[in-house]
């Protein structure tokens, strides 16, 4: 027989214990909170009592050991929040459990235990800035061993073409994910603590926040989560006795241990999994203390499990950046865009525009939910807190905004160090003194003249949003803004023009699915290969891809639906250099979009939708000459190509759970290519 957890005081490490019911450990009198089958024991006489019991006598012998709590009250948990921290305990075995509580001195003392491992450097050109440096091994977000756990396959993925390989999810059976589950979990955080997390995906107050817990054993988790989400006793006291999403998550390194550890870095590459159980409202991580792997919040609850959620609940959760646009008239508009990785989201998040009097203020980078009002409007929230940003390529051109934001309470991971305390990465060449040295990412020196980059291509800031020069005053506005366009986007070098509008919703659905973009290093994918992303969402779908199309098709009986765009800022002319210049000068296009949302007849249909009428983009001002006819472009035979392209990959993945309408859809972009 088994029972959930056995605390108990035949021996212990004391650190500052805290509890409203505590026993004197028998060797060194200290006070704990003590635990028996999940009973929290409050007296000596209760604690003698069970020892009289020949089973509990014999169960202490075979399986006690004593378990401190060395931060944080266990007695103040709700009843199901203890019950998951009873079970966590019970498989995974920590030393000691930390109930997080978000608060500045528990940051401090976690930082300083991090500096004390070598886990974390402080960065002394900045304000409370550290830097990581992980294992090699462990660098990105592994989509090959990422599933979602359904009793039936196609509730997760179409069933596609035969001989084809899915690509929009990976599906796993409940008996295979058991198995998977009992080779890793069970002793996985021994010698290790325990971080109880809760957190909030979204303001404690908004309809639309989920209250997640999180248990983990990597204190660089417990200081990234309090930058990315709303964490610590807040979230817990906003649950009450409500259900929560459920996190788990392992670096998988259990102590003491036999495997080298690179650069202080505990994890597990060789068994990393990341396991997503709906029917639980769960998500269970492995081997991995990077990122998206183990930042549950991130995209796991923010994007898989958030599209279960949205798709039972009517609304949707979005790969999307949400930006505020002011024009001179003191007009604003809300724009939700997604686009995939390293396609400039956050860039464009953070814009300073390049029209005079205009003014664009961030919401968020990364995750937008939204949902219709009473009124019909569709408003969105950001649900994160921070900006877990790609730092290669950022700089005081391209993102004057991030690189003002990440001077204080910032913690780095896998990008150089210079000499004088600061951070270097690809894009700030001409930023850093040229008498500095560079340590590289692997803690060796770098120069130019190396070969290599000197931070990772995936390397990356964590910091808070709050401290954006540029965050939009209803960022936190429980109801969320009002969105007036969605925008997609990808990195297309050749044939997508500048900037469409689609004919209706429907085309929109319909364009959105089609997004194709160049693999980045945010993946695994390696090199310049163009790749099908849908949504932006490619890496992140809950369930059947099929079916997500239907749901957003759906949404235009639920209220009034915003106008749909597609951008492109990466054409390529003759030359193989960009055709437009980028960044600010963006906002020439977004000024475009947010006129058409007003109904100004600045457009004209073209095969693939709404394209600018000559003239209509405000170039005054712009320093470089710009090709617009070229940039307006649509190639016969590439459109040609698209569509049958197109008509391939949703026969291939999607198959049969293909909506009629993208089927209609793809019929008359062909129909309208062949006229080009």
């Amino acid at each position: 027989m088994t029972s959930k957890s056995v605390y108990h005081i035949k021996e212990c490490r004391v650190c500052e214990p805290v509890g409203v019911s505590r026993l004197l450990c028998c060797t060194c009198r200290a006070a704990k909170d003590v635990y028996i089958m999940g009973l929290l024991i409050r007296s000596l006489p209760m604690l003698t009592a069970c020892a009289r019991s020949k089973f509990i006598t014999q169960y202490l012998l075979q399986h006690s050991r004593c378990l401190n709590v060395v931060y944080g009250d266990i007695g103040k948990l709700q009843t199901k929040v203890k019950k998951f921290v009873d079970d966590g305990v019970s498989v995974c075995k920590p030393e000691n459990i930390h109930i997080c509580d978000g608060s500045e001195k528990e940051n401090t003392m976690l930082l300083a235990l991090m500096q004390q491992e070598g886990m974390i450097k402080k960065l002394t050109k900045y304000e409370n800035c550290w830097l990581s440096l992980t294992d090699p091994a462990d660098v990105a977000r592994v989509e090959s061993k990422t599933f979602v756990v359904t009793p039936a396959q196609r509730a997760t993925v179409p069933i596609t073409r035969e001989g084809v390989k899915g690509a929009v999810g990976n599906w796993m059976s409940p008996e295979d994910w058991n198995h998977e589950y009992s080779k890793r979990f069970p002793g996985c955080m021994s010698g290790r603590t325990m971080y109880v997390i809760p957190f909030s995906m979204g303001p404690l107050n908004s309809p639309l926040a989920k209250i997640c817990i999180q248990l983990t054993d990597s204190p660089y988790v417990v200081a990234s989560m309090r930058v990315m989400t709303r964490m610590g006793t807040a979230a817990l006291e906003s649950l009450g006795d409500d259900a929560f999403v459920k996190c788990l998550h392992s670096v998988g390194q259990p102590l003491p241990t036999d495997r080298k550890m690179v650069n202080n870095w505990p994890c597990n590459p060789e068994q990393t999994i990341v396991s997503h159980i709906p029917a639980n409202n769960e998500i269970i991580s492995f081997g991995s203390g990077y990122g998206g792997n183990s930042l549950l919040g991130k995209k796991c609850v923010s994007l898989r499990l958030g599209s279960i959620i949205a798709r039972n609940e009517g609304w949707l959760a979005e790969h999307m950046l949400i930006l505020g646009i002011t024009n001179p008239q003191g007009v604003k508009k809300y724009i939700a865009a997604a686009f995939p990785s390293a396609c400039g989201k956050t860039n464009l998040a953070m814009m300073e525009p390049s029209i005079p009097g205009f003014k664009v203020e961030c919401v968020g980078d990364d995750i937008a939910w939204m949902k219709f009002d009473d009124e019909g409007r569709l408003r969105a929230i950001n649900p994160e807190k921070g900006f877990f940003g790609v730092a290669p390529g950022t700089s005081m051109d391209t993102n004057p905004n991030a690189m003002r934001t990440i001077v204080k309470n910032t913690i780095f991971t896998n990008v150089a160090e210079t000499s004088d305390g600061g951070i270097y990465w690809e894009g700030l060449e001409k930023f850093t003194p040229s008498d500095l040295k560079v340590t590289d990412w692997h803690g060796k020196p770098w120069t130019k003249d190396s070969g290599k980059p000197a931070a990772h291509p995936n390397s990356r800031f964590c910091t808070p949003a709050g401290q954006c020069p540029v965050i939009d005053p209803a960022w936190e506005d429980p109801k969320g803004v009002p969105i007036d366009a969605i925008v997609f986007g990808g990195r297309r070098p050749e044939g997508v023009p500048l900037v469409y509008e689609s004919f209706d919703w429907k085309h929109g659905v319909f364009i959105g699915a089609a997004v194709k973009s160049e693999a980045t290093a945010a993946a695994e994918h390696k090199g310049k290969v163009i790749m099908h992303d849908p949504f932006a969402m490619r890496p992140f779908f809950g369930y059947n891809f099929g079916h997500y199309i239907a749901h957003w098709l759906s949404m235009e009986t639920r209220g009034k639906v915003p106008k749909v765009f597609h951008v492109n800022w990466f054409r390529k002319g003759p030359n193989g250099k960009f055709m437009w210049p980028g960044f600010g000068e963006n906002s020439r296009v977004l000024d475009w979009i947010i006129r058409r949302c007003d109904g100004e007849d600045c457009a004209k249909k073209s095969a693939i939708g709404y394209i600018p009428t000559p003239g209509s983009i405000n170039l005054y001002g712009l320093n470089e000459s710009v090709d617009m006819d070229g940039l307006f472009e649509l190639p016969k035979q590439f459109w040609q190509e698209e569509a049958a392209e197109l008509k391939q990959y949703f026969d291939d993945q999607v198959n049969a759970d293909l909506p009629a309408e993208i089927s209609n859809q793809l019929n008359t972009l062909k129909e309208r290519a062949s006229k080009l």
